[in-house]
């Protein structure tokens, strides 16, 4: 290993640098990434995305089976849930893509180095030293570029520390069974794709949120009908509240917080889910060594992911400036890549970033709120149509929300769209597609969607803009 020099190795075997790495190879380039965990994947694979999503997709079927008889399906009056076979079907999945991975590093001739790799420097005569520390044992792998991936991890509130009642994303995903009751502290995707799995399998669940409204980063409409769809599905939804104290009892915790009108209240709950956002995993990785300089932890880059020091890339999580998400990491892996190569690459735009959260209602988002539109001084037009008017979501039994489109009015420029409703998340890729490629209002509503389709509810979304939604 020591005698062989990587064109990158890429430290940290998550979306962001699996993505670098397979891209680079596929380019002709010797890649190599180094990865501290027993298995590629990062927090996505592992404890993330794709566990969350395995629980969320056993709590739709639940739902489901809740109306079998309204859906024509007789004898299902009393299913019960197996906690075990949900967790190990979750388990299941994640070991087949992980195993997934293994095959890829194989098949493009990636070198997998496990360890945990540190910066030592900058490059000497063109060439990086990357420390990789392999319980105590260390060996020293070299490259003519590098690119750190190394991720996130779950915020904790301050004086506390993660264990079998106090939980993160991690400690969730693993209950040995289900909790009768559960206090959400975050309303961000986290929070809510939690809450919406507990509640869907019985739950009682508590979403406390500091700020004025759930969802924050979304438009406020689609804040202000998340809350309501929560709140009748029974969940118990406080904003603009501050957690205040966690106090651990003989059956599970007290949640104290005070609520805007400054009153003080307390919540008891056999666990709790502390999901205030995710720290940049930098602090230990040889940064102090370059010319980097973080900015609470977060690591400045130019538009093609170059850090202060020359060589050295930054992608993912750790990045300042971009949303943490899965797909922002992976995607600025594949421009970095390109750019190594030397083959065509565009930045990423922080204004062509799907959102998108896997809740009951799902959101997704893509794109300017229509505040954050007219903060940017644009003539703003607005169009909005409600899933009650689309067949197909008819036919799903999924009814609420809408398609709201946010527009410039002189020119018909798509400035944002925002969706919540029956498979938001999927339909969000077109929005994100139009945008890419500049349509007009006026396009998308000469564009033809098959019927009947839940992506019609775009039809007459951007035709609502104009006021001609044809089904409302």
């Amino acid at each position: 290993m020591a005698d062989t020099i990587f064109d990158l190795v890429v430290i940290g075997g998550g979306p962001a640098g699996y993505t670098c790495a397979i891209r680079a190879a596929q380019y002709g380039l010797k890649a190599a990434v180094v990865e501290s965990t027993p298995r590629l994947g990062g927090t996505c694979l592992q404890v993330g995305c794709i566990p969350t999503k395995a629980m969320l997709f056993s709590a739709e079927v639940w739902d489901h089976l809740k109306h079998a008889e309204q859906y024509g399906i007789d004898n299902v009056s009393q299913p019960k849930l197996n906690w075990k076979n949900v967790l190990a079907r979750k388990d299941d999945i994640v070991t087949k893509h992980t195993k997934g991975l293994d095959f890829l590093m194989k098949k493009n001739k990636i070198t997998v180095v496990n360890g945990y790799g540190r910066l030592t420097g900058p490059a000497k005569e063109g060439v990086f030293s990357i420390e990789v520390d392999k319980a105590g044992k260390k060996e020293t792998v070299k490259a003519k570029k590098v690119v750190l991936a190394t991720g996130s991890d779950a915020r904790m509130l301050p004086g506390y520390k993660a264990d079998s009642t106090i939980l993160t994303n991690i400690e969730i995903l693993s209950l040995d069974k289900l909790p009768k009751s559960l206090v959400v502290i975050g309303s961000g995707a986290v929070g809510v794709e939690f809450a919406s799995v507990f509640k869907s399998f019985g739950t009682e669940v508590t979403v406390i949120e500091a700020l004025p409204r759930v969802v924050p980063a979304e438009d406020e409409d689609v804040s202000k009908e998340l809350l309501r769809l929560f709140k009748k599905r029974g969940i118990d939804m406080h904003v603009s509240a501050k957690v205040t104290k966690i106090e651990k009892t003989k059956d599970g915790v007290n949640v104290h917080f005070t609520k805007s009108d400054g009153k003080d209240e307390v919540k008891s709950a056999e666990k709790v889910l502390v999901a205030v956002g995710r720290a940049p995993r930098t602090a230990d990785v040889g940064l102090d060594k370059t010319k980097i300089t973080p900015d609470r932890g977060f690591i400045l880059t130019n538009e093609w992911m170059e850090t202060a020091e020359p060589g050295v890339y930054a992608v993912g999580d750790i990045v300042a400036g971009l949303p943490q998400l899965a797909h922002v990491g992976s995607m600025s892996g594949l421009v970095v890549a390109a750019r190594l190569a030397g083959k065509y690459a565009r930045p990423v735009r922080r204004d062509r970033v799907p959102g998108c959260t896997y809740c009951d209602p799902q959101i997704g988002s893509v794109g300017l709120t229509e505040a954050k539109a007219k903060e940017a001084g644009h003539q703003v037009k607005v169009g909005k149509f409600p899933f009650v008017g689309n067949s197909k979501a008819t036919i799903l039994d999924s009814h609420d929300g809408f398609v709201k489109v946010v527009a410039d009015a002189k020119y018909g420029e798509i400035l944002g769209v925002h969706i919540i409703g029956p498979n938001a998340t999927e339909l969000i890729a077109e929005c994100v597609t139009a945008m890419e490629l500049e349509a007009t209002v006026e396009e998308m509503m000469f564009t033809i969607h098959a019927h009947p389709t839940l992506s019609e509810s775009l039809l007459d979304g951007f035709s609502s803009v104009e006021g001609m939604a044809v089904n409302v």
